[in-house]
């Protein structure tokens, strides 16, 4: 479930920063560039703080949007 969500909240903050650079100020694609490095990054050490804040949150950790059940 804590995927779905950084998934979600991943692409929701590419989609706003994109919106935001284009209309608003070419700088914030600096924010598109910062959360593609962390999916980056995330995905060779396994470490996500977005997933640290969902934890504490309340967030269940369990059930992957690509495991077959």
């Amino acid at each position: 479930m804590v995927n779905r969500y950084i998934r979600a909240i991943a692409g929701t903050f590419v989609m706003i920063s994109v919106v935001l650079g284009m209309f608003v100020n070419e700088n914030w694609l600096w924010f598109t560039l910062f959360v593609g490095a962390n999916l980056f990054q995330s995905a060779f050490t396994q470490w996500c703080l977005m997933e640290k804040f969902l934890i504490k949150l309340g967030v269940k950790n369990e059930g992957d949007a690509c495991s077959v059940k």
